[in-house]
């Protein structure tokens, strides 16, 4: 067994109300991928901050190389040689690869800033890792994978030789998931060690050497990867048999258009053209995914059909009815629901209670806004009430503020109040980010049920294995403009992949 690198022994870590972290054991060896699995809230990232340095532990110990250390900062943590990759990237977008690589951790010569000494660090890096970037490069220009490869960059620049990887696959294409994994094969050969922290069983099995499971704050169990299979690791997560795959009923024939869409543009927040003449169609009992790597116009697409941004041209019709531009809630009062990316931007009010987000959209019906307030206190709550039974959402009482749900109770609740209008339209955008495998099962089959009852699905995800498992039909969009529109099983994940990556052109 190669040396130990991290030991974490009995580490409790404590928020008001909630014991994230009890009692856990965790151990990383030199020249090893760790896997860490859990559900939301299990407590997986909590453990790795702690080993990060971004919160204390109330209890436990830590031994960094074989001594017992102290890490109160991730200033420390970098000094000890621990880096952390955070599933949300930490760059300055207007500033330069390079550039980025020298915030806080400036070689000089004398007051200047030795900029050579820099590039030959970045371009051997690049050379011994397999992290294609281009040191010059703006990180707004980049991709979303290669500004993960920037993240790894500077980690390694700053003398990793502990690198925590959080939901690293979460927004990567196939192509850019096998660069990532040829990358962490290489750091482990180095001899360094890496924490892997997936919500996706298969790539665990693939890549790490052993696997931790969480499980409410308690290690369940650790097990080397050539022994687990991914119902046993499901099991562990949940304490439940879990189903992984979904099958939609065929769809017998094309039937009515429920949702039009003829020549959208839009343009981003800058003023650029984002959505380039965008058309398609939803029909009933159907999903339509919409496949792209992040950035490629799928979030203003969204919101202009959503009415969260004003078109620029083009039309939406919802049934027979043109609604472009219209407010989301006389969309909704059409029928046209939106499951948003951002459920904390956009689907809760956070110190509101869970009661009164389970009403938010319908807070204007006489049943909840007329008569005696003790009278509309009692509709909103039995309703609430109905939605959290119906959906099976974990809640401490209806009237706690929505923030101290889980990641999943929250999304399970943003589902509750909006399929419960009974929708002829739904337009979702990564709608099981972040869930964990139980999460993500409700979800798929929340989505399956209302496509079997006639409503029309546009699904929104980066995660290419939900969309070619749900959709019916998938467009694939890059650069502002849908390339290619495939049915169900025309075409491969690679294939996909590429036209993701490059467009058109990937089909040439």
């Amino acid at each position: 067994m190669p040396a130990e690198a991290v030991r974490m022994e009995g580490i409790v870590k404590r928020f008001p109300g909630v014991v994230a972290n009890a009692g856990i054991d965790f151990s990383l060896h030199w020249g090893e991928v760790h896997g860490l699995l859990g559900e939301n809230g299990a407590g997986k990232t909590v453990l790795m901050s702690i080993l990060y340095g971004l919160y204390q532990p109330n209890q436990g110990r830590i031994f960094f190389r074989g001594k017992e250390t102290k890490i109160r900062s991730p200033h420390v943590a970098i000094q000890l040689g621990i880096g952390m990759v955070h599933q949300h990237f930490m760059l300055v977008p207007r500033l330069t690869v390079l550039e980025n690589m020298a915030v806080g951790w400036e070689p000089r010569i004398g007051p200047l800033l030795d900029r050579r000494a820099m590039r030959r660090r970045i371009e051997s890096l690049i050379s011994d890792y397999g992290l294609e970037v281009d040191p010059d490069a703006r990180v707004e220009e980049l991709s979303v994978g290669e500004q993960q490869r920037v993240e790894i960059l500077k980690a390694l620049y700053r003398g990793a030789e502990v690198l925590i990887l959080d939901e690293p696959t979460a927004v990567l294409v196939e192509q850019e998931v096998e660069a990532l994994f040829s990358t962490v094969r290489a750091l482990k050969e180095q001899g360094k060690a890496v924490v892997f922290i997936t919500h996706k069983l298969h790539e665990a099995l693939e890549i790490c050497d052993r696997i931790t499971v969480l499980r409410r704050g308690k290690n369940v169990g650790t097990l080397p990867a050539s022994e687990a299979t991914e119902e046993r690791l499901a099991e562990m997560m949940v304490g439940r048999e879990v189903v992984f795959t979904v099958t939609p009923e065929p769809v017998s024939s094309q039937g009515q258009v429920l949702l039009s869409v003829e020549g959208l543009q839009a343009r981003d927040d800058r003023g650029v053209p984002a959505v380039r003449g965008v058309s398609f169609e939803v029909y009933d009992h159907e999903i339509l995914g919409i496949a792209g790597v992040q950035g490629n116009g799928q979030k203003e697409l969204v919101e202009a059909i959503a009415g969260l941004r004003q078109p620029t041209g083009g039309r939406v019709r919802v049934g027979e009815r043109e609604l472009t531009g219209q407010s989301p809630s006389k969309l909704a009062a059409q029928g046209l629901v939106h499951i948003p990316e951002d459920r904390h931007l956009r689907g809760l009010i956070l110190t509101f209670s869970v009661e009164e987000n389970a009403v938010l959209g319908r807070h204007r019906q006489p049943r909840f806004a007329v008569g005696p307030w003790a009278q509309r206190r009692r509709a909103i709550r039995i309703y609430a009430q109905e939605l959290v039974e119906r959906f099976s959402v974990s809640v401490p009482s209806l009237s706690a503020p929505v923030r101290t749900l889980s990641g999943g109770n929250q999304q399970r609740l943003i589902l509750a109040r909006e399929l419960s209008r009974d929708p002829q339209v739904i337009v979702a955008v990564q709608p099981t980010r972040g869930l964990d495998v139980g999460g993500m099962e409700f979800v798929w089959e929340q989505f399956l049920e209302a496509r079997r009852n006639g409503a029309g699905i546009l699904l929104v995800s980066m995660d290419l294995d939900e969309v070619m498992m749900l959709a019916d039909r998938i467009a694939v969009m890059y650069q502002g403009e849908i390339v290619a529109v495939v049915r169900r099983g025309e075409a491969t994940k690679r294939e996909l992949g590429l036209l993701m990556l490059r467009g058109k052109g990937a089909v040439d």
